[in-house]
């Protein structure tokens, strides 16, 4: 449809100017062994691959859920996963399961955070037939003291 394209490239602007603000950085896990940092003394896993780094935003979709692993004979595991989505321009490669997503920069200086933190994507980037902006599940990693 050459007329709703057209009617929606200046929505398509409108969000890359006003949504898509900060900077993400979409990388592949790496599967390499941690390597001991000398000068610190701790493990560290060398980085995966960069698939992009740009404009983007992460949400919360102010979803939080518990998921329970149970054992015969021992308590319930109680887990929270936090329900988050990744916005990226539809020029931005798609995110396949299980990259990580991280923020790079924030649009405002005096809220910076979210830098640091960590994302998992759940699935692939989502698609449709109308597509105004790139929308992928997330679950927010939660400092195990294993994750870096």
């Amino acid at each position: 449809m050459p007329g709703l394209d057209a009617a929606l490239t200046g929505v398509i602007a409108w969000i890359g100017d006003n949504l898509l603000i900060d900077t993400i950085r979409i990388q592949l896990p790496t599967t390499e062994e941690p390597v001991l940092n000398p000068d610190t003394g701790e493990l560290t896993r060398p980085a995966g691959e960069v698939l992009y780094e740009g404009p983007g935003a992460v949400q919360s979709t102010a979803q939080t859920a518990l998921s329970s692993s149970p054992a015969a004979l021992q308590p319930w595991t109680l887990e929270t996963t936090s329900r988050f989505q990744l916005l990226t321009p539809l020029t931005a490669p798609i995110p396949p399961k299980d990259a990580l997503i991280t923020v790079v920069q924030v649009h405002n200086p005096a809220n910076t955070a979210l830098i640091g933190r960590s994302w998992v994507c759940q699935d692939p980037g989502r698609a449709a037939t109308i597509e105004v902006v790139r929308v992928t599940p997330l679950d927010m990693l939660q400092d195990r003291g294993d994750t870096e």
